[in-house]
């Protein structure tokens, strides 16, 4: 039975005041949901190192500068020196702000205090702040607060509260050899933790985020449940409407997390329904690193930012500015490019959720979606513009009223065709953007889905794999990409796979198997639709060189299949049947449908 998805629709409006009664939750998020974008700033002590000490760079190969002061173990002592090499006449929060908002970020959420354990205020738990240290009369922290305020963007604090390089019982990797008493780790906790976030809670105003740093679950470190909830107790009572990520060490369901924080540079990979947002890295570093090289192209950003989107996500993208406030010119131009993007193409953005469709399934880019005026508009993010000039569209059984292209001039009406779930879009010869073009359709209603159905390759075929496979049998297991070998099901007994796929026309197709006979026997195979079926005996495919003198690899064999009749157009299922030989499993790579040429 296919597999019908009705896309439903909630508009709620949220207002976010201080000291506030806490708003239900999907209110309390929304600004989230809806903002999409925001600056993560890496900034600190480790900044005016740049990720080199004493003619030595960062050791053990990560080169993520603000771990410096652990990796290179230099001491509490000299590490503040650094404070020294800030440049006070030239540092203006006011700018980064400026730069965000140019971007097109709605938030901003700043390392407040790293795992170095230097708070960036001038905190009255701790002298070991950056006021202090630098002997300057300047709070970061209250500059950048005002200036959030003053240009209208959110503003939210990371804080470091698991690990701790600076206090005595605070965590650092070391103690997993010198070991820490529960007491001791408390005391670190009632000492500073809790006092620190007292201040920040109290002293700057709305704060609409805590996006607290433990990668792991609190079960799995010194951190007890108990002291968890004290964090988040004191945060509800002093701003309840101020937003806690999973990292605090919960699960993302629990009470006391308000949005997912998924691991460094990791995006999407399914539509997730909760709110969530991966930070990412603009070049490879999230503190300054003077040595950096492995800055990330504005295309590659855009995509990031696009394809959580496209997946109910957020993205939020560090800069790391040097000692004396500036960020780079590979990170302004990024960042700069990504604005102008935005301010042409933001209501694909902002706003935004995705189709529950599969994920990826489009091999020309991403798909978003909201609501407006009681219309729903599907964005297609263009990231490879068809040579055909035909854009093909899966899974939509709705029709839409138009189709567009957003351009710098303004929208372009486009022709296109429905046919059952597939929609083709005619294009214009140039692309409208040299990022990312978008095409946005417009239907009447909240669209109908299948999420189940194999989508249209851009080539006009259709690709059968283990990741759009719609049943199998329990035998077959998935076996990821590894660098050599393609993504592929493994069966070593008898079992089946069938697909959903919606053929546009009658006729004959004809049907190519790519798979590895890992046996030294012939394995029997068999492809199904309806009363008719082909069969084949697949002989043992061997090794290939991958890379000369270097890398051997099973080989993916191709073979024709032949043909098959589809007698109208319509959904369909098909169904492969294998039985590997005695003495090795079958690899089941793709079949390839498609009709023939005339």
């Amino acid at each position: 039975m296919k597999l019908k998805i009705v896309f439903l629709w909630s508009m709620v409006v949220a207002a976010v005041t201080l000291h506030a009664q806490p708003e239900p939750a999907a209110a309390k998020t929304k600004w989230f949901t809806d903002a999409r974008f925001g600056m993560f700033i890496h900034w600190g002590l480790y900044s005016a190192a740049e990720g080199m000490w004493k003619g030595e760079p960062l050791r053990y190969g990560n080169n993520y500068a603000e771990w410096i002061r652990y990796r290179n173990r230099i001491s509490k002592e000299e590490y503040g020196t650094l404070a020294k090499r800030f440049d006070w006449k030239r540092i203006n929060p006011e700018e980064w702000v400026l730069l965000a908002k140019k971007a097109g970020m709605k938030y901003i959420t700043i390392t407040s205090k790293h795992h170095d354990g230097v708070a960036l205020w001038n905190s009255k738990v701790s002298d070991y702040n950056l006021t202090k240290l630098s002997g300057t009369n300047r709070d970061v922290i209250k500059e950048l607060a005002a200036a959030c305020k003053k240009h209208g963007i959110k503003l939210g604090f990371y804080y470091s509260h698991w690990v701790d390089w600076d206090h005595p019982y605070g965590w650092d990797h070391n103690k997993e050899l010198t070991g820490i008493k529960d007491e001791e780790y408390d005391k670190y906790w009632q000492e500073k933790v809790i006092p620190q976030l007292r201040e920040l809670l109290t002293n700057y105003g709305d704060i609409s985020m805590f996006w607290f740093d433990m990668w792991l679950n609190y079960k799995k470190t010194v951190v007890k449940k108990e002291q968890l909830d004290q964090v988040v107790r004191l945060i509800r009572e002093l701003q309840p409407n101020c937003l806690i990520n999973s990292r605090i060490g919960l699960p993302a369901d629990d009470p006391g997390v308000d949005f997912e924080s998924k691991g460094d540079n990791e995006f999407g990979s399914a539509y997730t329904a909760h709110p969530w947002e991966t930070s990412g890295t603009i070049a490879h570093s999230w503190g300054y690193y003077g040595q950096e090289n492995e800055w990330k192209s504005t295309s590659q950003l855009l995509q990031s930012l696009i394809g959580n989107v496209s997946l109910n996500g957020d993205f939020t993208l560090n800069v790391g500015p040097r000692a004396d406030g500036s960020i780079p010119y590979e990170g302004v131009r990024r960042l700069e490019d990504m604005g102008k993007w935005l301010a042409k193409n933001g209501a694909a953005i902002y706003g935004c959720t995705g189709l529950e469709l599969r994920a990826g399934q489009h091999d020309w880019g991403r798909i978003t979606t909201k609501k407006v005026n009681n219309k729903q508009l599907v964005y297609l993010h263009v990231y490879n513009w068809p040579l055909d000039r035909v854009l093909r569209l899966s899974g939509i059984l709705s029709k839409p009223e138009k189709a567009e292209l957003i351009t710098a001039a303004g929208k372009k009406p486009l022709p296109f065709t429905q046919n059952g779930p597939l929609t083709h879009i005619r294009l214009p010869d140039a692309a409208a953007d040299p990022f990312v073009s978008v095409v946005v359709l417009q239907y009447p209603a909240p669209v109908t889905l299948d999420g189940e159905m194999v989508a249209e390759s851009t080539f006009g075929g259709f690709a059968l794999t283990a990741s759009n496979v719609w049943e199998r049998s329990s035998n077959f297991k998935v076996m990821r990409y590894d660098g050599l070998r393609p993504t592929h099901l493994v069966l070593d007994k008898e079992g089946t796979l069938s697909w959903e796929v919606y053929i546009p026309e009658g006729g004959n197709y004809q049907m190519d198997l790519s798979y590895h006979n890992h046996s030294k026997n012939a394995a029997n195979v068999s492809v199904r639709v309806t009363d008719e079926h082909l069969e084949q005996q697949l002989k043992p495919s061997g090794t290939i060189v991958a890379e000369p003198h270097s890398s051997y690899t099973d080989e993916f064999a191709n073979t024709s299949l032949g043909r098959l009749h589809f007698p109208k157009a319509g959904f369909y299922q098909v169904s492969f049947k294998a039985a590997p030989g005695a003495e090795g499993a079958l690899y089941f790579n793709r079949i390839w449908i498609s009709k023939p040429a005339q």
